[in-house]
């Protein structure tokens, strides 16, 4: 944010410019009145707005628990629900990912909800089916086969465009027969990865590829949960031109106020085109929160300017996946 320069002890004319600076008299009260209002638009030009424009949830899960035993119709959470949440929050497409895939598949099918929602799904093979599968996926053939299944299977709403999210709770799991395998297959068919691991799993996973992380276009869950530092998150993005940072759960990112913190605000400013929002709809304690999550989403980005708010909010994301 900008600061008010300090009053000095030189002559007590406005350093201002435009017409006052011309204004050699002495100070009369019309003089007075006119500096004290451009004080007060100068105040008012430091406190920025929040953020007004879409946003694109990068990071969103319709899991079993919000729907129960029908898709999209039961539970605590049934789509018109949850899609009021969305179009209250100005939330105008959303990366769905869900345990297991028919959350997914049902946003996907709802289309004419979504169209009035005013929400575009785009969907991404989780390779879930359970919460076992969460610290196995990664050596378990039927996983790689379920993932084939689902990208020749597609959804109502076009092909699969990615996969994940996944996790990895130990680095060296990257290195898992169905990662690697997985991750291979996702640069080939041009295909988005969203996984939740560590800095050093990023590498990993990047190795595992054709071009070695050159090519391959992967959502960083969280950008470091763990809480990567700035410079190691730098680095990486540096690395790996695909790699984008997706900013839910991340630690250290808002200082007073709701505001960037500076070095995340400075590597937002030198990255702009690299970072997503996300809500992380892991549980439904999470549903409750949306509107307030998306919320605190507007107020950090307002403080940035105007056109790297709206990259962050809405256009990486939609140059992600060619939305228009």
């Amino acid at each position: 944010m900008s600061h008010l320069p300090t009053m000095g002890s030189g002559p007590r004319e406005p350093v201002l410019g435009g017409p006052l600076n011309r204004l050699r008299t002495p100070w009369s009260p019309l003089r007075r009145v006119c500096v004290t209002l451009a004080c007060v638009m100068g105040l008012g030009a430091v406190q920025a707005a929040d953020y007004s424009g879409p946003l694109f949830d990068a990071h969103l899960h319709y899991n079993t628990e919000a729907w129960g035993s029908v898709p999209g119709a039961g539970g605590p959470y049934p789509l018109p629900d949850v899609l009021g949440r969305m179009q209250r929050s100005g939330v105008k497409a959303i990366v769905a990912n869900s345990r297991p895939n028919e959350g997914t598949r049902a946003l996907a099918e709802a289309t004419d909800a979504t169209a009035r929602a005013g929400v575009t799904v785009v969907p991404l093979v989780r390779l879930y089916r359970d919460r076992q599968d969460y610290h196995q996926w990664f050596g378990d053939e039927s996983i790689y086969r379920m993932v084939l299944d689902e990208l020749a299977r597609g959804t109502p709403a076009g092909p699969y465009r990615g996969l994940g999210e996944f996790h990895l709770y130990e680095s060296r799991h990257a290195k898992g027969p169905v990662a690697q395998k997985l991750m291979a297959l996702a640069e080939e068919r041009d295909l988005v990865v969203l996984a939740h691991v560590d800095d050093a799993a990023i590498d990993l996973l990047m190795a595992a590829t054709p071009s070695k992380g050159q090519r391959l276009k992967l959502i960083w869950a969280h950008t470091g949960i763990g809480g990567t530092p700035v410079p190691r998150v730098a680095e990486l993005l540096a690395r790996y031109p695909g790699l984008m940072g997706e900013l839910s759960y991340r630690p250290g990112l808002v200082c007073e106020g709701g505001l960037l913190c500076p070095e995340w605000r400075a590597l937002m400013l030198r990255f702009p085109d690299r970072f997503l929002v996300g809500s992380d709809t892991w549980t439904n304690s999470r549903w409750p929160q949306y509107e307030d999550l998306m919320r605190a989403y507007r107020t950090w980005l307002g403080d940035l300017p105007a056109p790297v708010a709206r990259q962050i909010g809405w256009g990486n994301g939609a140059r992600l996946f060619g939305l228009p």
